[in-house]
């Protein structure tokens, strides 16, 4: 007997059909009549970085379509006109807010159709671009940007800017729809083969990103694609070690899906990084499973192939053999408020940005006094892992100035951010994801208001905890590496994580499946007695979970 292979999944069909992606989007476009893409075209939308969205508060009424736009801005670096040119569009266009994403991009929200054009054309004309934020391609390249975590941060960064353009989709469509306003000639280019990709791209998301130890400001070990960068004798960038299979999405109750940490796979010098990120990807685009997209992320190859088959693959791909990985360790995770010193003496500015919602509310005008402090000093913007911005290359004598400005808008610079505030994220989810299954950055000020009461009742009200929340197991803030992480299961309903740790380099486990948010504190307030009690010296949550709580759970 024979087994019938596997059939693909629609996405696969329509990337075979139309490898330009071009799909109608030009058509829909501009015509007036229609709100809307079609669903082929919704595919093929995001990998022009766009997502189509409605108001789901507003559903009774009618579905409300509106856009979310990702920029791709590799490491997060922005320069003072790309900076001032997304404030303005999402003024103009969206809905007045920028979203700090945890992969070191800007997303606009609350975009109608009418304004889609002219907003992604005027991205285009300051030589930025949008392509490939989504889709079935690599995904924006994360770097370091803290200029006080290392001296390598420019050269590693500029790597990471590198490897961002090498992976990039070559199809002419995303050009002609958005900055030529033109429908692409398919038959012309019905012949079109993507020259890295293939017809049919990916099986599913890919992501890549760069970290320099001790700090693991990026969570390297979450990503497809990671390069950990180590010095020479001379503290000198020598090269990398290559890290794959990392990533974070799963889906309730099916067991072929889950959360995964990376493996180190080996060294390889500095000079081969763009024939090693080829190699890793095609490998994915290669072995990747295009029958189940809820199994189609690299991770899952590495988990059922081994890490020896898939450096033999990566060797055979590229021509030579990785060297054994080089020493290093990760020890934190994290963002710095407030001024600090540079390397070269400057000064840059850290602003803690709660779910990396940039905005002006009646109290507190952040979106404003960021506009302000850029167009008066053109410094550059720096987008951080952590949904924060970094503000660097201020001189002494501008600080007062610059801290003036924020003041003045209500933006504090001294302790910034609620005690757990500060390490916190979470994804968008309601009312704009379509994807959400519960709440998040609308209720994690909630959230975390209820847990920093909890813990001042318990006397440990001074103790630092990561938390993360997602309103779905997509996993977009990376709730499985925090200490305590809550995932979205329904209204109201969510799974809490327990167990990361602040070098981020340790998943986290399930402690309780269902947890209701209007029972936070019954539920969960034992497990921080114990901590309480229990404890050993100076030892955080996640630690403590992890030599208590986890072998616990592996009885049950």
């Amino acid at each position: 007997m024979t087994t019938e292979p596997k059939k693909l999944t629609k996405n696969e069909e329509l990337k075979q059909n139309c490898p330009t992606l071009a799909g109608t989007i030009s058509q829909t476009l501009t015509d007036p009549e229609l709100d809307r893409f079609s669903e082929d075209d919704q595919q093929f939308l995001k990998f022009h970085g766009i997502y189509q969205q409605d108001d789901r508060d507003l559903r009774k009424q009618g579905k409300k379509f509106m856009f979310m736009i990702r920029g791709r801005i590799p490491g997060g670096v922005m320069s003072p006109e790309l900076y001032l040119t997304y404030d303005k569009l999402a003024t103009d266009y969206g809905n007045n807010t920028l979203r700090v994403t945890t992969r070191q991009s800007f997303q606009f929200h609350g975009v109608v159709k009418s304004g889609l054009g002219p907003l992604m054309k005027k991205i285009n004309d300051i030589l930025s671009d949008t392509l490939a934020a989504c889709g079935d391609v690599n995904r924006n390249v994360m770097s370091p940007v803290t200029p006080t975590s290392s001296p390598l941060v420019p050269e590693v960064y500029k790597d990471a800017d590198l490897v961002s353009r090498e992976l990039l989709p070559k199809t002419k469509a995303y050009h002609q729809i958005w900055v030529e306003g033109v429908q692409l000639d398919l038959e012309k280019e019905k012949d079109f083969e993507d020259p890295l990709y293939g017809k049919t791209y990916l099986p599913r998301k890919f992501k890549a990103a760069f970290a320099i130890p001790p700090l693991n400001d990026t969570d390297i070990l979450t990503n497809c694609l990671g390069f950990i960068a180590i010095a020479d004798e001379h503290g000198q960038l020598s090269g990398y070690n290559l890290t794959c299979g990392g990533g974070m999405g799963m889906t309730h109750n099916n067991a072929n899906t889950f959360p995964r940490v990376a493996d180190v796979i080996g060294y390889f010098s500095r000079d081969r990084i763009v024939e090693i990120a080829k190699a890793v990807l095609t490998v994915h685009r290669d072995f990747g499973d295009r029958t189940d997209r809820k199994h189609a992320r690299l991770k899952y190859v590495l988990e059922e192939k081994g890490v020896a088959w898939f450096r033999s693959q990566v060797e055979e791909r590229v021509g030579f053999q990785l060297e054994a990985a080089r020493p290093f360790q990760f020890s934190s995770q994290h963002d710095l408020y407030g001024w600090h010193q540079q390397h070269d003496g400057k000064h840059f500015l850290g602003l803690h940005v709660l779910s990396g919602r940039v905005k002006d509310t009646e109290s507190v005008k952040l979106k404003s006094a960021i506009r302000e402090v850029v167009e008066k000093y053109r410094v550059h913007v720096l987008l951080t892992p952590s949904q924060n911005i970094l503000i660097p290359d201020i001189s002494a004598d501008h600080k007062e100035a610059i801290t003036g400005i924020f003041n003045a808008h209500g933006v504090v610079l001294e302790g910034q951010g609620s005690h757990l505030g500060r390490t916190a994220m979470s994804c968008p989810a309601l009312p704009t994801c379509g994807l959400a299954l519960a709440e998040s950055e609308r209720y994690l000020p909630e959230l975390l208001g209820t847990f920093e009461n909890l813990l001042d009742d318990l006397s440990i009200g001074s103790q630092e905890i990561i938390i993360r929340m997602t309103g779905c197991p997509n996993g977009c803030a990376r709730p499985y590496m925090a200490e305590l992480g809550f995932v979205g299961r329904g209204p109201g309903k969510y799974s809490v994580f327990v167990g990361g740790n602040r070098a981020s380099t340790r998943l986290g486990r399930i402690y309780k499946d269902v947890v209701k948010s209007t029972e936070v504190v019954e539920d969960l307030k034992p497990l921080f007695v114990r901590y309480r009690d229990e404890r050993l010296e100076n030892e955080d949550f996640g630690d403590f979970c992890a030599r208590v709580i986890f072998p616990e759970l592996e009885k049950n």
